[in-house]
């Protein structure tokens, strides 16, 4: 006896419905494991390059008398500390890094160098206060929480967004004496940082606790006359010590080699 029509169709749909499954199943099979970030990566941040210093200029390149704090909005609690800052004890202390910190680092003038540690894992190195960071990206096992260090914890990721303009490129924002094109092109790399020992944002005293957050946004641009510049955009988020989240852009400018690297270390004094 020939079917219902109704049992026919159903038949045909259950037949299509397994072959696609196989097919999904066939692909699945077949699929190749996600890139390495190294392997993903949007843009390249290897290389050295220096700081220019365009912005904070008297904070940065000049030593900063005790007491002078304009530019950070400082909690009540933070000028105590600040007015408590004794360089002299702070050596005898063992702790001249104080400011060498993840949330300062990128503000000391001076070279940084960034290298591929391993396909997970971007190492950056200063020559100022010979630190070196580790932006570590997520797809990694998670280990078991350090000891808290002047660097912390950095976990990284990609952000592949070419068509946004970043936050430093605005008109409010924008560095003065700085050249910048209007768009990134390629995407970021977003860097998060905890697990901090207590430190300091300028090399006066102005603290950051241990609570501190650090996230940055890694940008690199090219001019019209081949230059390279890596802008890293940081945020400090310290409810203890600063009344608002910090927000300075760092531009750094890339160099042909690292010829005039001058590996330092850590000073409490200038």
């Amino acid at each position: 006896m020939t079917p219902p029509v109704t049992t026919r169709w159903g038949a045909t749909v259950v037949a299509i419905g397994l072959a696609m499954s196989g097919a999904l199943q066939a692909q699945r099979g077949n699929a190749q494991p996600p890139a390495s970030p190294r392997a993903a990566a949007p843009i390249d941040l290897t290389g050295t390059w220096v700081s220019i210093v365009t912005q904070d200029w008297r904070w940065r390149m000049v030593p900063p008398p005790k007491g002078d704090y304009r530019g950070i909005p400082m909690t009540p609690e933070a000028y105590k500390v600040a007015a408590a800052w004794d360089p002299a004890r702070d050596e005898a202390a063992g702790e001249q890094c104080r400011s060498y910190g993840a949330p300062g680092l990128m503000s000391v003038p001076g070279r940084v160098r960034v290298n591929w540690q391993d396909d997970q894992t971007l190492k950056v190195e200063t020559d100022a206060g010979t630190q070196t960071r580790l932006l570590r990206f997520r797809n990694q096992p998670a280990s078991p929480r350090a000891a808290r260090s002047w660097q912390g914890d950095s976990v990284a990721e990609w952000q592949v967004s070419p068509g946004n303009i970043p936050l430093n490129l605005r008109p409010a924002d924008r560095t003065p004496g700085v050249p910048a094109p209007a768009i990134a092109k390629g995407g970021s790399l977003k860097v998060v940082t905890t697990n901090l020992r207590p430190g300091y944002l300028r090399r006066n005293g102005i603290p950051y606790s241990e609570s501190a957050v650090l996230t940055e946004q890694w940008e690199v641009f090219r001019r019209d006359n081949g230059e390279q510049w890596l802008t890293i955009t940081t945020i400090v988020d310290d409810p203890r010590y600063l009344r608002q989240p910090r927000l300075v852009a760092i531009p750094f400018k890339k160099e042909p080699n690292d010829a005039k690297w001058d590996p330092t270390p850590c000073s409490a004094r200038w």
